[in-house]
């Protein structure tokens, strides 16, 4: 890809939102099981929260007739991948695909949150 418009503007941060049916839940699970802290909610009731995580950062939407879809939401990028899985796994999240190491250098798998919406997890290899 060497067709790169330099246009002058430089991007920071791109945070994925992911709607959530029930906010309560979703951030228990993303802060108590995936260790991330909320640093922003907004609304009463709360219908929109930030959570970081080292150089991570989510953004959970209230969406109370959210149905999940059957792709990929949002990607993590870890340094231990291995660890990440086992935490899924003894939580009871549905993996969707299996850790293994793949072809483009990443070992990667991908599970459901509590509310259905897939996240892809990967570590360079």
């Amino acid at each position: 890809m060497s067709n790169t418009t330099d246009h002058g503007v430089q991007f920071g941060r791109i945070a994925a939102t992911i709607p959530m049916k029930d906010m309560a839940r979703a951030c228990d699970f993303y802060t108590k099981i995936l260790g991330f802290t909320k640093v922003f909610e907004n609304g009463n009731p709360v219908g929109f929260m930030i959570l970081k995580r080292h150089h991570g950062e989510l953004h959970l939407s209230l969406q109370p007739s959210h149905k999940a879809v059957k792709f990929n939401v949002a990607h993590l990028l870890v340094d231990n991948v291995d660890a990440l899985h086992t935490i899924c796994s003894q939580y009871g999240l549905r993996i969707i695909k299996s850790l293994q190491d793949k072809d483009y250098g990443l070992r990667a798998f991908v599970f459901e949150d509590p509310d259905g919406n897939r996240i892809d997890v990967g570590q360079m290899i």
